[in-house]
């Protein structure tokens, strides 16, 4: 029998790249979105978070849902209006999931969510930060602990649910990796920030292994256990790219200047452990960053 996995942010770089790898193997996809232009690739139901209302045909026989949407961190400053944006696109979503899921009763095998490396604070410092961590006291650590509140409330219904705090996603179609790549490369700040980072086709394996093991629950750093300063970072994409490579780095202050608060997430990060997706059996493809530029040229 066809198994049935419906996204949210399906539209998004990981949610393209994950749905053409889970229709690739047998899956029935389905994409949940706010717009009525609906990719013919995938069957396309009609959500609103802000009025809380859903297409329930979208939970017909259902296996398992993949959220992934959410406003983009670093997509504009960080107004307080912004702030509460980015918070309620993530909870307020989640809610309107468990709620619909609860009121139809779909018997889902899992409910599997990203959540954020910010969940342990936009700081560098010389913790290796694993999943028993608390949550960090800043504007990043609140955003994942209230979406991961969210998130795990889908315990309290007996679905195996799973939160993937993610790193920074390395794709040649955008994210990151696009913004990095100017014509002059150079590290941010001091450059000894750490840069948890994955592949994205490491991160969509691990999506699918989190539908497929049933032994797979609660958080995990979704993260290349390759741990790399920003300067070193810089250096690799300037050496694999050939692009050249400017030994002063861009000022803190200007950036401070440039982005406000939101220059925290790009001039602090510490390093991210990842042994519990290893010991979880969880196999890269792209544990090293050379290796994994080399693949997004």
């Amino acid at each position: 029998m066809m198994r049935k996995v419906l996204i949210t942010g399906g539209s998004g770089l990981i949610g393209r790249r994950l749905s053409f790898l889970l229709k690739s193997r047998g899956y029935e996809v389905r994409i949940l979105s706010r717009s009525n232009n609906p990719n013919k690739s995938y069957k396309t139901f009609l959500w609103n978070i802000s009025e809380k209302t859903i297409n329930d045909s979208a939970f017909e026989g259902l296996n398992h849902i993949i959220h992934l949407a959410g406003a983009g961190i670093a997509d504009k400053r960080w107004s307080e209006k912004r702030k509460k944006e980015i918070i309620a696109s993530r909870v307020a979503s989640t809610n309107l999931l468990y709620n619909t899921v609860k009121r139809l009763k779909t018997p889902l095998n899992s409910f599997i969510s990203a959540s954020a490396t910010g969940y342990y604070g936009a700081i560098t410092s010389e913790t290796i930060f694993e999943e028993k961590d608390k949550p960090a006291k800043d504007f990043l650590g609140k955003v994942c602990s209230l979406w991961e509140d969210s998130i795990f409330q889908f315990n309290q219904i007996k679905i195996r649910t799973v939160a993937l705090r993610t790193g920074i996603v390395l794709s040649k179609d955008g994210g990151a990796l696009k913004k990095m790549k100017t014509p002059i490369i150079t590290s941010l700040g001091n450059g000894k920030q750490y840069m948890p980072w994955i592949h994205i086709d490491d991160l969509c394996e691990l999506y699918i292994k989190a539908i497929e093991d049933q032994e797979f629950k609660g958080a995990f750093n979704a993260v290349s256990s390759e741990h790399i300063s920003n300067l070193s970072f810089s250096k690799k994409i300037s050496k694999i790219f050939n692009y050249p490579f400017l030994a002063i780095g861009a000022p803190s202050f200007i950036l401070q200047i440039v982005f406000g608060e939101m220059s925290t997430i790009i001039l602090n990060g510490s390093r991210i452990s990842a042994n519990k997706i290893k010991q979880a059996g969880f196999i890269f493809k792209f544990e090293n960053l050379e290796k994994a530029l080399k693949n997004l040229r």
